[in-house]
């Protein structure tokens, strides 16, 4: 059966179900509630495992095969589909994320780091909106399906965004030397204002991590609750009225991927590649 065909079928389906079935008490925050799979607590540490967890290990064995398979596994000295989807992808990497942002000198050290984070960024996002039976929950013993976004949670693109943070300065003190570097962060002032700019300046810094962070996680949060809720109105109202809600629902779906999945990982392997290089040289 075509998948156009398949598709209104479960939506028909789904409207002719008994009223108690449905999602009476649907409330799409809760697909973004996680609760512990495996706790681990070392003091007060948590290192519990999750869904968000089990996301991101997914994503980074998908980010490893994705890389071999197209950049390294079996090249033909004619390049297919598969050597040129790898080579558009490398090409985006250097050109428009790491000599963009990263100087000459520093490009062959962090060009990795900065693609990696792009791809690894992209297939977790991508994932995000394949159904998977990892909700944590069962029906007559069977494992419900849905669909999460890891980077929906801070915690999440917080860890991201302070791997980032702390290579910037670790770059930036070792290419300049402390004294240079935490110098270069305060421009030429009075006297009289240099203390208000210094506290602007430092905060400035951290601003970097915190806006690096909200976008990624705000972005990815407010479109997997919209979807969730056109989804969720369609059981909810419990009526063939609601069928518009699905083409309403598929738009979103289709623009959060084709658009908002890459953009997010674009823009947060650029500005990580912008930060690292202003820290390697300051006066630019």
């Amino acid at each position: 059966m075509k998948m156009n065909r398949v598709v209104p079928a479960l939506v028909a389906l789904a409207l002719a179900a008994p009223a108690n079935a449905l999602a009476a008490d649907f409330d799409p925050s809760d697909e973004f509630e996680l609760k512990d799979w495996v706790p681990i607590h070392l003091g007060g540490l948590d290192l519990s495992i999750n869904k968000a967890v089990v996301y991101l290990f997914i994503s980074a064995g998908l980010t490893c095969l994705m890389g071999i398979g197209l950049m390294r596994f079996r090249l033909r000295p004619t390049p297919g589909r598969r050597e040129t989807v790898g080579e558009l992808i490398y090409d985006i990497a250097q050109t428009q994320v790491a000599e963009m942002g990263l100087p000459t000198k520093a490009i062959r050290l962090w060009f990795p780091y900065v693609a990696t984070l792009m791809l690894f960024i992209w297939t977790i996002n991508m994932i995000s909106f394949i159904p998977l039976p990892l909700t944590g929950e069962t029906w007559h013993g069977v494992p419900l399906w849905g669909i999460y976004a890891a980077t929906s949670s801070l915690s999440v693109t917080l860890a991201l965004s302070v791997v980032t943070f702390v290579f910037t300065h670790v770059e930036g003190i070792r290419w300049n030397g402390p004294i240079r570097y935490f110098r270069s962060w305060v421009p030429p002032v009075p006297r009289g204002l240099l203390p208000m700019i210094t506290v602007i300046e430092v905060l400035s810094q951290f601003m970097r991590l915190i806006s690096l962070s909200v976008r990624l996680y705000a972005n990815m949060l407010a479109g997997h609750i919209l979807i969730l809720t056109f989804i969720g109105l369609i059981f909810v109202f419990e009526s063939y009225l609601a069928i518009p809600l699905v083409g309403l629902s598929a738009l979103f779906y289709l623009f959060e991927v084709i658009i908002v999945v890459s953009i997010q990982a674009f823009i947060f392997a650029a500005l990580s590649a912008i930060y690292i290089g202003s820290a390697i040289e300051p006066e630019h």
